[in-house]
């Protein structure tokens, strides 16, 4: 196979084959990606937080 018909090839899947999302499915994602992320951000910074507030525990004992 030839490289040239190898990006023929795939213009030809990617223009007839893939089924792309439309807006509304895309910014669904989006909105539930965005959410997912400040939730795993959140989770980091409490964990974050709460292992800072152990350590100066730990150290002011001794």
């Amino acid at each position: 196979m030839s490289f040239v018909e190898y990006i023929k090839e795939s213009y030809t899947e990617l223009v007839h084959k893939v089924s792309w999302p439309s807006r509304d499915e895309l910014a669904q994602s989006a909105v539930i990606v965005l959410i997912a992320s400040i939730i795993l951000a959140l989770v980091v910074w409490l964990m974050d937080t709460g292992f800072e507030a152990l350590m100066q525990f730990v150290y002011n004992l001794f």
